[in-house]
């Protein structure tokens, strides 16, 4: 959700491409790219659209940042025009993922397209958590017939789902890879004023309207509350190095984020990748430097079964 709004307060000190995609996010500045999505019924009358593509495993599974689609994985933004917005482009995530192994994303209830219709998931009330998002999640798979070993790859909140997901099913986790990934250690990092205002800020954001609400309290909870990662898991943690800031509770977030990361990384015992020459949507503005630590990833997981 923060990373579809908080443009709104950083306007003057963001960098232009990483403006560009914020803007493009909150206004839908793109064109819609569907691919195989199909809808997937996970029970209870619900339904979770899914687009898997590819072939070969592990299969690679992409879980947005908050408010967001599917469709956030096959669009980049272009750094020569930024003010173009985001685009389809096969240089994106998910059809490069495709290339290799198989890759899923998916839309989760309350998420938005680019273009700004709603998705074809079934809503719930809202907020909701990083469990409810491991629940649906692995009854989509389930449902679609998708084989583990996954990767979860997790952007903004889509991280805590993903850090979760690999706790929870350490048999079936193959690997993980944040993107900017929310981290629940920013409870920590951040102050208690800008913790609080920052969850202040999300509770405002949208009340009535069904539109995704992380509940970030809930989700420390769960993740702290769960196993640890299991070890030897092989991990990527990538980390915005243009700075960007959540504008709550007086002060710059920005430290705080950054030390947040590194408590992640520690926490993951990830390979930790801090030079992206990117603000917070990594995924669309390095596209292949997200590729690439996947890539890394689905290798190690390789070579271990070889042996």
């Amino acid at each position: 959700m923060f990373a579809r709004r908080l443009v709104r307060a950083r306007r003057a000190s963001a960098a232009a491409v990483t403006l560009a995609v914020s803007l493009a996010l909150c206004a839908g500045a793109a064109a819609r790219d569907d691919g195989d999505a199909r809808p997937v019924g996970i029970g209870g009358g619900r339904r979770v659209l899914l687009d898997c593509r590819g072939s070969g495993s592990p299969t690679v599974v992409l879980v947005s940042g908050a408010g967001g689609a599917s469709d956030e994985w096959t669009h980049i933004a272009d750094a020569a025009r930024p003010e173009s917005g985001l685009k389809p482009d096969p240089s994106a995530v998910l059809p490069q993922v495709a290339r290799f192994t198989r890759v899923c994303a998916y839309d989760r209830p309350g998420t938005t397209r680019l273009d700004g219709t709603p998705n074809g998931s079934t809503p719930v009330t809202q907020p909701t958590s990083a469990a409810a998002g491991v629940r649906d999640l692995r009854a989509a798979l389930a449902a679609a017939g998708e084989q583990p070993p996954y990767v979860l790859v997790g952007a903004s909140w889509g991280a805590m789902i993903a850090s979760l997901f690999a706790r929870a099913e350490p048999a079936r986790t193959a690997g993980v890879v944040t993107v900017d990934g929310a981290s629940p250690f920013l409870k920590d990092t951040l102050t208690p004023a800008q913790w609080s205002a920052w969850m202040d800020k999300i509770r405002a954001a949208d009340p009535g309207k069904g539109l995704e609400r992380p509940d970030y309290p809930a989700a420390v909870r769960e993740l702290r509350g769960a196993p640890a990662p299991p070890r030897g898991l092989p991990a990527v943690v990538l980390t915005s190095d243009h700075p960007w800031d959540l504008s709550v509770g007086g002060g710059s977030t920005w430290p705080a984020w950054l030390a947040a990361q590194r408590r992640l990384a520690d926490d993951l015992r990830a390979r930790h990748v801090t030079s992206t020459d990117s603000g917070h949507g990594i995924a669309v503005e390095q596209p292949r430097l997200v590729v690439r630590a996947i890539l890394d990833v689905v290798g190690q997981t390789r070579a271990g079964q070889e042996r």
